[in-house]
């Protein structure tokens, strides 16, 4: 035997384990990536539907306290309803009986109200002459028509409101039996 510059002879000992290879480095390398990028996939998408059901309770929320708003617009525009129609009914008595001062003010106070209303979103449905729909009409009678045809509103007995596309109040009409 001949011996190295360090003196050392042959080594002796336990043989070498093949952890330390090349190939068992890169196998455990790509367990490891693998793994990671499992977990990262995992997280990602948890993040996303977390994300998601965010957005959703969101868009949720902010369509509840819409619709409470218009529900709450709605009630209490709903309760001076009645206050209208008696002003109309002051107003054209009023007008009737040639009390030009008194049917002045009930006018003013009307239009005021109306006013009111108006900026809160009441509008009037339309009705006569309209076709009838059950959607926005009430029908309180029928009555044959010789000039419209059946299914028209002839008459308005008690007006109808809606604040944006809710129906408040159907309006209470008269409609077309059409010609018998």
């Amino acid at each position: 035997m001949t011996r190295n510059d360090t003196g050392a002879g042959p080594q002796a000992g336990p043989e070498k384990s093949d952890q330390g290879s090349p190939e068992n480095v890169t196998e455990l390398s790509e367990d490891i990536l693998g793994e990671a990028l499992r977990e990262r996939d995992s997280y990602l998408d948890s993040l996303k539907r977390l994300q998601a059901e965010f957005e959703n309770y969101r868009r949720r929320v902010q369509r509840e306290t819409e619709q409470l708003r218009v529900r709450a617009s709605a009630e209490v525009l709903e309760d001076i309803l009645p206050v209208l129609d008696n002003f109309e009914r002051a107003l054209k008595a009023a007008m009737e009986h040639d009390e030009q001062l008194l049917g002045e003010g009930v006018e003013l106070v009307y239009s005021q109200l109306r006013d009111v209303l108006g900026k809160r979103g009441l509008c009037e449905i339309e009705a006569e002459g309209q076709p009838f729909d059950p959607a926005h009409h009430e029908a309180v009678l029928c009555r044959p028509s010789e000039n419209h045809e059946e299914g028209t509103v002839l008459e308005v007995l008690e007006k109808g409101y809606r604040v944006d596309d809710q129906v408040v109040r159907p309006a209470k009409v008269i409609v077309s039996e059409g010609n018998k």
